[in-house]
């Protein structure tokens, strides 16, 4: 019910990134001399190899080895598998560290592997399908590496896992349907919990910490910036509350997290005959029916024919204080509204700069620049991220790009166009895009950026809805790609970029679909998370739900289950670290400072999908038991990898 994102709701005719894509291969292909030429000139091109003319350099000196060839992988690769079960190099353990359930509280219950759990007895354990997570360290010098904070995103909920089969998975207008939604709204949003490595090398979490925090989908929010609780369009019946469907995130310079509403559309929904959608509704693709949660039935919060504003109060980014777990989340309205998948922060001369991609088929990607250096800002006791200005992308065929302004009163977004005020461009801000011309994507997900080089990278995780085609000989594209640009022109608000193809996903021996993947090139589909880690390495994390246990039996590829790569940008090289078990997504990566430790999260194991995301069991221990066989029910969750002989990660 999560893939509806596969279809666009983009009703322009803005140029497809598809076409340009295919307009660049085809020339080059004429120009090369064939398809293999072609391909290997894309991804070899040099185009990002060194700074173009007039690039911002920011942040300190590339790393040792930036620019020399030769690998700097030091890991044997795993091969594809379809076991029920996480694996990591030789070399490497791989060990369970905060599932679905886990207690946070002095006299927390512990979790119940039949989900009888209540509500309020939810609330006070790690919610469920763990998405984007940041490790915060507590201490200085060695204690930064063996004590943190873990904030940990939760994506959504699956009906067939978090009830008793007693319970069954319908929603009712009763007090049960009350308690499935309470049930399920206290296991979204996010957690912060404290870890701590143990002086055998093992890691575990800290219950009754001070710092142990659930912030759900009824804990008070703030808004603040350009759209206030005032505005008409955010007027409601309740209190301002709660966060949603949690995906990839960020984190500051000043120790905050920011986590990214993403799927906040499919929530909501109506019962009541004779409702229509408007435009903006309609933009956002809600619908009567949402994703099937039926929330709507038992909260009236949900229902957008009784509450309509209510879900203008989603599709934020919510900033967060990890080590005050008195303080309210604030909901930063200058970042926009859309299908946030993440909120990546890098610093271009000295202002806050936040990337998001709006994961949706046919959607755009954004960039918020703040309106002043955020020490400035801070030191002013000012937000940066309450002040500046917010652009979408648009591409060219020629590989160069512009930074479009989301202003009010600029280019189209007038009054006379209809555009009452920058409130009103920000809640509207997909329909604000569409009238600048920006360029769509399959799927923007989440952005990672290189602070040494200026690289960024934004995975494309795939496209089988709509416009769907990437070029020629891969249509429909269910395997994805990987997109890198690098910002040059103005100093304080670069608005140009060059851009190419970094990694085409998908299996070369399936032709169909992988006609542009070099033969040599590790086999993965549908990119998703994506990361940068000190030494320039680029992480990769997969969510292929089209393929697996679905697709291999019909000879379409050999991925096999999720996995995570990594990838050299110096010298070309790609090789698989891990693979997830059945039914699982591989998402959320990031090591302690001296990247001796890994925390990866493991999202819904024992989902089985079909080809477009339907899924095929109501029973996940039909699929997987993933991480205790002996409890039956799959439990998403962290994981923290480290090397046997205490060294770095990867290399």
């Amino acid at each position: 019910m999560h893939d509806t994102d596969d279809i666009s709701s983009n009703p322009t005719t803005n140029t497809h990134l598809d076409d340009l894509i295919t307009s660049r291969i085809n020339r080059r292909q004429l120009l090369g001399g064939g398809l293999a030429t072609a391909a290997v000139g894309f991804f070899g091109s040099g185009l990002l190899d060194a700074a173009p003319a007039g690039a911002s350099r920011n942040g300190p000196k590339a790393p040792p080895g930036a620019g020399r060839p030769g690998t700097r992988l030091g890991f044997t690769a795993v091969p594809t598998t379809t076991a029920d079960t996480v694996v990591v190099p030789d070399g490497y353990v791989a060990e369970v560290l905060v599932p679905w359930g886990t207690p946070l509280f002095a006299g927390a219950p512990a979790w119940a592997s039949d989900a009888s759990n209540t509500a309020a007895e939810q609330a006070l354990q790690v919610g469920f399908n763990h998405d984007g997570m940041h490790f915060f360290p507590l201490g200085t010098g060695p204690d930064a590496n063996r004590r943190g904070l873990l904030v940990i995103n939760h994506e959504y909920t699956d009906s067939s896992q978090i009830y008793t089969a007693a319970q069954g998975e319908e929603i009712t207008p009763d007090d049960d349907g009350r308690e499935k939604v309470a049930k399920a709204l206290a296991a979204h949003g996010v957690t912060v919990v404290e870890v701590r490595q143990a002086s055998d090398g093992s890691w575990a979490h800290v219950q009754g910490s001070r710092y142990n925090r659930r912030i759900t989908g009824t804990t008070p929010m703030a808004f603040s910036g350009p759209v206030g609780l005032d505005h008409p369009m955010l007027q409601s019946n309740n209190a301002p509350m709660g966060t949603l469907n949690n995906c990839a995130h960020g984190y500051t310079p000043w120790g905050t997290y920011l986590a990214a509403e993403e799927n906040w559309n499919g929530y909501f929904g109506t019962d009541q005959a004779g409702w229509t959608r408007n435009a903006l509704e309609a933009r956002y693709g809600v619908s009567a029916g949402g994703f099937g949660y039926a929330w709507h039935r038992a909260d009236p919060r949900f229902d957008v024919a009784v509450n309509g504003n209510e879900l203008n109060r989603f599709g934020w980014v919510v900033e967060i204080d990890p080590f005050d777990p008195t303080s309210t989340p604030v909901k930063r309205t200058a970042l926009g509204r859309i299908k946030h998948e993440g909120a990546t922060f890098v610093e271009q001369n000295g202002r806050a700069v936040v990337y998001s991609g709006d994961d949706q088929d046919g959607d755009y990607l954004y960039k918020f620049v703040s309106a002043r250096p955020w020490r400035q800002a801070r030191a002013q006791g000012r937000s940066p991220f309450d002040e500046g200005i917010l652009y979408v992308a648009r591409f060219t065929e020629d590989g160069s790009g512009t930074w479009l302004p989301l202003v009010h009163g600029r280019g189209p977004l007038t009054t006379g166009n209809g555009w009452q005020d920058q409130a009103d461009v920000l809640i509207r801000t997909r329909m604000a895009a569409d009238a600048l011309g920006a360029t769509p994507l399959h799927r923007p997900e989440w952005v990672a950026a290189n602070q040494h080089t200026g690289d960024v990278f934004v995975t494309l995780t795939n496209g089988n809805g709509n416009r769907s085609r990437v070029n020629s000989d891969r249509d429909p594209n269910p395997y994805g790609l990987i997109v890198r640009f690098r910002e040059s022109g103005n100093a304080n608000h670069p608005t140009r970029f060059t851009w190419d193809v970094f990694l085409f996903a998908g299996d070369p021996a399936y032709a169909a679909a992988g006609g542009k993947v070099p033969a040599d090139q590790a086999i993965f589909g549908s990119p998703d998370g994506i990361w940068v880690d000190p030494d320039g390495l680029v992480w990769i994390q997969t969510d292929i739900s089209n393929s697996s246990q679905n697709r291999a039996d019909r000879g379409y590829d050999r991925i096999g289950n999720n996995q995570m790569l990594v990838a050299d940008p110096v010298s070309g090289e790609v090789k698989r670290f891990l693979t997830g078990p059945k039914g699982c997504e591989v998402t959320g990566v990031i090591t302690t400072p001296d990247q001796t430790a890994m925390f990866v999260n493991i999202q819904h194991p024992g989902e089985a999908t079909t080809s477009i995301g339907t899924p095929t069991t109501d029973d996940p221990t039909a699929v997987s038991t993933w991480p205790d066989a002996s409890a039956g029910r799959p439990r998403p969750s962290t994981v923290v990898i480290r090397r046997l002989d205490g060294g770095k990660i990867g290399t």
